[in-house]
């Protein structure tokens, strides 16, 4: 089950269509190996975010050396290889701001495999992009082609069976309303009687806002839910008031809100929700083979990323800082067998 990934590509795909084509270009076979922005944004301690991010981010130049101690803990085989071989699951489309093709139309760019690259250099690797398809992306790991992933994974009890998870961004919905709207979200459904609300049809926001109409209607209010192909449509219901917000993945909305910075009708988050729902915090996580003896490696990594506040830069360049853990944790409570 592609999962939030698979969610965020189907709100977004309309407004990053048209990096498609260069992403097939730049992609060799089914995997779809990037070797033309392998090292894209890296050199030496040197890392760049949001580079080429063709204004879904600000960029931002990283000061990242190895750590030894970090190092160590490395198997010897990726210390012999001297590489981390990064699987990012972003073929045909990209899911801005999170992995698409960049402003140059062939270097893999957005925030998943830049953080890829920071973790990288803390171990003192090199970073080799390998952008695939979602279920090819599982098949490179799977098969030992892949060291980890870095491309919106969620964590769930039912990957774990097969996989090992370092976590390292929350796993948000997001309303997106007008700059000029002084709605915002309470933080649960009640907040959202009398009001029209548009999320995409299939995805899992659409399950939970259909739980919350439901509760609404049970109590005697209303909630109207609409439906629009992608976010320009989106866009123009906002700004003809024909909706009052949209429903659909954090990661996405802080797209939006770069993208509409300019115009007369401005955008902004109006409040999040976990995408596991009401009793659990769904986490975003780095994913490796089971025991293949890298979760621990990147958890520290990322750690040491968090501690010496080069995550919260990554996290800022991307519109992203509403997303922030406060540590990686490896196999963190997922969603579970019953929602995975």
């Amino acid at each position: 089950m592609p999962g939030f990934r698979s969610r965020l590509i189907r709100s977004l795909s309309a407004g990053v269509a048209g990096a498609a084509l260069a992403i097939g270009v730049t992609a060799c076979g089914s995997s779809g190996s990037t070797a033309a922005g392998s090292s894209g944004g890296a050199s030496g301690d040197s890392v760049t975010v949001g580079a080429l991010a063709n204004g879904a981010a600000t960029q931002t130049d990283l000061t990242v050396p190895e750590v030894a101690d970090i190092r160590a803990e490395l198997p010897a085989s990726v210390v012999k290889s001297g590489q981390l071989v990064i699987g990012v699951g972003a073929l045909p489309a990209g899911f801005a701001p999170l992995a698409y093709v960049g402003s140059d139309q062939k270097t893999l760019t957005g925030a998943e495999p830049d953080l890829g690259r920071l973790v990288a250099a803390v171990l003192g690797l090199r970073p080799v992009l390998q952008n695939a398809t979602w279920e090819n992306m599982f098949v490179g790991l799977d098969s030992g082609k892949t060291d980890v992933l870095f491309s919106n994974v969620t964590d769930t009890e039912e990957r774990k069976k097969k996989y090992d998870f370092a976590s390292y961004r929350q796993d948000n919905l997001a309303f997106e309303v007008l700059k000029s709207s002084t709605w915002s979200f309470g933080g649960d459904y009640h907040s959202l009687a009398g009001k029209t609300v548009a999320v995409s049809s299939g995805t899992n926001q659409e399950k939970i806002l259909l739980e919350w109409q439901s509760k609404l209607k049970a109590e005697g209010k209303q909630l109207t839910i609409s439906y629009y192909p992608d976010p320009n449509a989106i866009y123009l219901a906002l700004t003809s008031g024909r909706i009052d917000a949209s429903f659909g993945p954090n990661p996405g909305i802080a797209y939006q809100i770069t993208q509409k910075a300019g115009s007369p009708d401005p955008v902004r988050n109006a409040g999040t929700y976990s995408g596991a729902g009401e009793s659990l915090q769904g986490l975003i996580a780095a994913t490796a083979k089971k025991d293949s003896g890298l979760a621990k490696p990147v958890a520290d990594a990322l750690n040491h990323l968090i501690q010496d506040g080069q995550y919260a830069k990554w996290l800022a360049a991307w519109n992203l800082a509403n997303e922030a853990v406060p540590s990686s944790q490896i196999n963190p409570p997922g969603l579970p067998l019953s929602n995975s």
